[in-house]
């Protein structure tokens, strides 16, 4: 177990060394610092003594190193929109987003299983045909298509749920503002949640049923049949477990992906999350910013994938930690 971890953090390391190391270079292609520090007016004199003072006239590998040692410390920049750190910016955006990550994770666990392990234990029925049918369609929509769709039908024609904001939330834990703690919050989350779900959901049910069939068919399933078990206990203990091993494995690298998904699921409900204010940086080329999210956001992606290997890990003891891949 050390070994692994060890060598998961070097692993998570290089890694994070590459995202920053794109994230500072694609910067310069993304406009004039200058332009949006100073403007236009000023002469051209005075924008290369700004230059210089602030090292942009420096080779690559000095501004990279600088900026590097700076990210060492926790510094990743100054927004020029927001005058105030980068890092802080995005931690301040960051609740919003994980919290709509965690809302569409919840329902994406909460239906797959059971629809998964349905479509499996009777694949011929006519309810099982509608759900894989009906999975084939989500997996072929975009994300913004949905949304707009469930605006349209539960926020303008129906008028049950609102359409934008986070509508009514508590300050938690300090600075984490929650929307689960208001019936409000819950009503705002619930659209963009579900949304963002129908990205995944239809890709676990095939998963979870595709796994589940092939389960069904080993020979312990078939000995605890012979033995009198219960139908129930078969599939959701014996079955269920074997089930859920490869379906771990895929489910922590779509949840890092859900992250830079929201970026259009907070665009179309105008949700004041990371994805959101990334997409506003882009506009106001708040370079500062847009590398500061993309060294975040890869960072997210590092530690979901190095938790969900050492979950693999607990859950199927066999395995040896120290031989698996990364």
């Amino acid at each position: 177990m050390l070994a692994y971890l060890v060598k998961r953090v070097f692993q998570a390391i290089a890694v994070m060394l590459v995202i920053s190391l794109v994230g500072f270079a694609i910067q310069d292609n993304l406009g004039d610092p200058l332009r949006e520090l100073v403007g236009q007016s000023v002469s051209e004199e005075v924008r290369q003594q700004l230059r210089d003072e602030l090292g942009l006239n420096d080779s690559f590998f000095r501004q990279y190193s600088r900026f590097l040692g700076n990210a060492l410390q926790g510094d990743l920049g100054t927004s020029y929109f927001f005058k105030e750190p980068a890092l802080d910016v995005i931690l301040k955006k960051l609740p919003a987003t994980l919290e709509l990550v965690l809302g569409a994770t919840l329902i994406i666990v909460g239906f797959s299983v059971p629809l998964g392990v349905y479509t499996a234990i009777k694949p011929n029925a006519l309810l099982s045909r509608l759900i894989m049918g009906v999975s084939i369609v989500g997996i072929s929509i975009p994300v913004f298509l949905t949304a707009i769709l469930m605006i349209f039908v539960f926020s303008v024609e129906l008028n049950l749920l609102p359409s934008y904001g986070r509508g009514d939330v508590v300050t938690v834990f300090g600075n984490w503002d929650t929307n689960f703690a208001t019936l409000d919050g819950w009503a705002h989350i619930l659209l963009p949640s579900l949304a963002l779900a129908s990205i995944m959901l239809p890709l676990f049910v095939r998963l979870i049923r595709a796994e589940m069939m092939e389960v069904l068919q080993s020979e312990y399933v078939k000995y605890a049949k012979a033995k009198g078990i219960r139908p129930y206990r078969i599939y959701f203990v014996h079955a269920l477990k074997n089930t859920l091993l490869p379906v771990i494995t895929v489910g922590g690298v779509q949840i890092g992906t859900m992250v830079a998904y929201t970026i259009l699921t907070e665009t179309v409900f105008q949700w004041p999350g990371m994805g959101f204010m990334f997409l506003e940086a882009v506009n106001r080329v708040d370079t500062p910013l847009i590398v500061a999210y993309l060294i975040v956001v890869g960072f997210i992606f590092v530690l979901t994938n190095t938790v969900v290997d050492l979950i693999y890990g607990l859950v199927n003891p066999t395995v040896n930690l120290a031989r698996m891949g990364a």
